[in-house]
């Protein structure tokens, strides 16, 4: 009867059996090896987070400071561009881009703290 449940175990591995040790002595186990790294929390927190982003600049901004921010940071999946960029697509001055820029990432970061959409 002993043998037979052993056997089952037999396939069995845990990750704290040791697999070899080192000159001095020290320990490896399977789980030094195998090491696991759970991002996943992490990662439905940032695609959350980049839904509501989204959903702010399309809800919360201007049609043109939604342009310039996707523009500038290359929302959407383009290439950032720079202000001088931004400006000669829209036929507006440097600083005029960073102006409006200013204005939509203010408008952002106070509806993304408050949580509204």
């Amino acid at each position: 009867m002993y043998f037979r449940s052993q056997k089952k175990l037999q396939g069995e591995v845990s990750l704290s059996d040791s697999i070899e040790s080192d000159k001095e002595g020290n320990v490896l186990q399977l789980m030094d090896v195998v090491g696991v790294d759970d991002t996943m929390l992490e990662d439905l927190h940032d695609r959350d987070s980049a839904i509501q982003l989204h959903s702010l600049i399309q809800n919360r901004l201007t049609k043109r400071e939604a342009e310039i921010i996707r523009l500038r940071y290359g929302l959407g999946g383009t290439i950032p561009l720079t202000q001088r960029e931004v400006a000669s697509s829209f036929g507006i001055s440097r600083s005029y881009v960073s102006r409006l820029e200013s204005k939509a990432l203010s408008k952002l970061r106070e509806a993304f703290e408050k949580g509204t959409q």
